[in-house]
């Protein structure tokens, strides 16, 4: 068994190309986890497992976040007291944190396992997968699943405990009219001239009646129409246009209570003979809906006598809503998305504090002692 240094890790986890491919940062993550005699696998949706407990009954406590980072790849640097590169800090900063804490603490009750997914910055199969009240058991064991008591989603949050955040949706607004020619502009219904009410009445949309009060701490959820589509021909009237929308939800909005409400407030708007039709972005996984974790939860409270720092929502949708649906989820991490000087996540100067990754560490294994011992 070999001490676990997490800069060294993250050094090398930077070095090694996770943006197209994770099998060599999953070895890596599978190598030293091994190393310091912490069994590990591969489920068939290619998420890492790993777990050290003293029995099955006690408390249970999940430590989450991913191996996968956006493209291009970023080079490593070594910069002071910081660490340069794409996925410094979304979300191998994080991930060198967690395995501090998933190292440091031995349990004297229950468990601690350790889920890394694969996938979170495209489809989220590997989370869609988990069951979080099954992990660590065998085929064969016990088939109940009892829910964890607590999640804790690896991501750059500056050390403060984030308890909530919004979710996001994506669909596409379908106007379908009639064709004709553009000389005879009568004669056909014109969807693109169609889009101008429609595209209008997204400003109202979280006005009109039965809308949802702003979450007391995510605020108000949005509604932004992203990209534009319409007409065939430059000589005929186009009997279809289309733009997609990204909604940032808020509790308790669903993917499908989203989509019926747009449709009607849109189709209310539009000219009486054009007609809207609102469909979801398909995919393979739920979307990433938004959660709030009570700020008096055990684990929050738990975070806050470890000297984590403010408790606050998340600024980006997370795997963190699929494990909130079933057991008090909180995010935590060092990094930041973005600092005074712009982005840093998902951006060419990410980085990440080593003494907050250091930081970090501390602070989730004193957690985890207050659920394990």
């Amino acid at each position: 068994m070999t001490a676990f240094d997490p800069v060294e890790f993250l050094e090398r986890a930077v070095r090694t190309p996770s943006h197209e491919d994770v099998t060599e940062m999953r070895s890596l993550l599978v190598e030293t986890l091994e190393s310091a005699g912490a069994p590990a696998g591969v489920d068939d949706a290619g998420n890492v497992l790993a777990a050290r407990e003293a029995d099955r009954e006690g408390p249970h406590v999940v430590l989450n976040t991913h191996v996968d980072t956006v493209p291009p790849h970023v080079p490593f640097a070594r910069e002071g007291d910081r660490i340069e590169g794409r996925g410094s800090c979304d979300a191998k900063g994080p991930l060198a944190a967690l395995l501090t804490a998933f190292f440091g603490v031995t349990p004297d009750r229950g468990r601690v396992s350790l889920a890394v997914t694969p996938d979170e910055e495209t489809s989220s199969r590997g989370a869609a997968a988990l069951d979080l009240g099954r992990l660590g058991r065998g085929p064969d064991e016990e088939t109940t699943s009892r829910p964890p008591d607590a999640v804790v989603v690896g991501e750059p949050t500056g050390l403060d405990v984030c308890n909530a955040a919004r979710g996001r949706f994506q669909a596409t607004v379908t106007l379908r009219g009639a064709n004709a020619h553009a000389a005879s502009p009568e004669a056909g219904v014109n969807a693109v001239a169609g889009l101008a009410p429609v595209l209008d009445a997204l400003e109202s949309f979280a006005d009109r009646p039965g809308a949802p009060d702003p979450h007391p701490d995510l605020g108000a959820a949005t509604l932004t129409p992203t990209t534009v589509e319409g007409g065939a021909a430059t000589n005929q009237v186009p009997a279809e246009a289309s733009f997609v929308v990204d909604r940032r939800s808020v509790p308790p909005e669903t993917a499908t209570g989203f989509r019926d409400a747009l449709a009607d407030h849109l189709r209310a708007a539009a000219p009486g003979d054009v007609d809207v039709d609102v469909s979801l972005a398909e995919r393979e996984t739920p979307f990433l809906e938004a959660f709030d974790t009570p700020a008096d939860a055990r684990v929050v409270e738990a975070f806050r006598e470890a000297g984590a720092g403010e408790v606050r929502p998340f600024g980006a949708a997370t795997e963190a809503s699929y494990f909130a649906q079933v057991a008090p989820t909180v995010v935590f991490g060092p990094g930041v998305l973005a600092d005074d000087d712009g982005a840093v996540a998902h951006a060419p100067r990410e980085y990440v504090p080593v003494d907050e990754v250091r930081r970090a560490g501390d602070v989730v294994a004193d957690v985890l002692r207050t659920f394990v011992g």
